[in-house]
């Protein structure tokens, strides 16, 4: 039996690289006749935090802070999506967004936040793209990519992000 793809994950960092990877979810969305399922993560308050002496006050901001991040982030990745697929449409054909079923934005470590959601959603597969950082970019994967490489059953396409002096930006493809 051929696996079917009709639900696919597409894990963002929302870095300006990231559309390239989104072509590819887009791309694998439209030729499986799939829909796509956006999720960025916010990285979680880090324990240590708590025994820096933090007051109730300044943890209560914090907080709030955070909140505000992923209304902020889930209207950014709106607005994006929106001016990618205005543009992307001239090469693919419409219709980006309708390929779209659902945009989260949830707090937490990214690759159990990508894994869960993953598990949740009953996603076919899972795109994210990685970028080499530092010495180590020629030995490694990403950590998110590498975690949920090594923690899923279910296929993971990992995009390599273009270099930043060939980057491509929201709408440039």
């Amino acid at each position: 039996m051929i696996p079917q793809i009709k639900k696919i994950l597409y894990a963002t960092d929302l870095t300006k690289n990231s559309t390239y990877a989104f072509y590819y979810a887009i791309d694998l969305a439209r030729k499986h006749d799939a829909k796509l399922i956006i999720l960025h993560c916010v990285e979680s308050i880090p324990s240590s935090i708590y025994s820096q002496g933090i007051t109730e006050d300044m943890l209560k901001l914090i907080r709030k802070n955070k909140e505000e991040e992923k209304v902020k982030d889930t209207a950014e990745i709106k607005q994006l999506l929106l001016q990618f697929c205005q543009n992307a449409e001239s090469q693919i054909g419409p219709p980006c967004v309708n390929l779209v079923s659902e945009i989260i934005v949830r707090e937490g470590y990214p690759a159990n936040e990508i894994l869960n959601t993953s598990d949740e959603k009953d996603c076919d597969v899972i795109v994210l793209g990685t970028h080499g950082k530092g010495w180590l970019k020629q030995t490694f994967l990403g950590s998110v990519a590498s975690s949920v490489l090594g923690r899923t059953r279910k296929p993971v396409f990992v995009i390599p992000l273009p270099s930043e002096k060939s980057s491509y930006k929201m709408g440039e493809l």
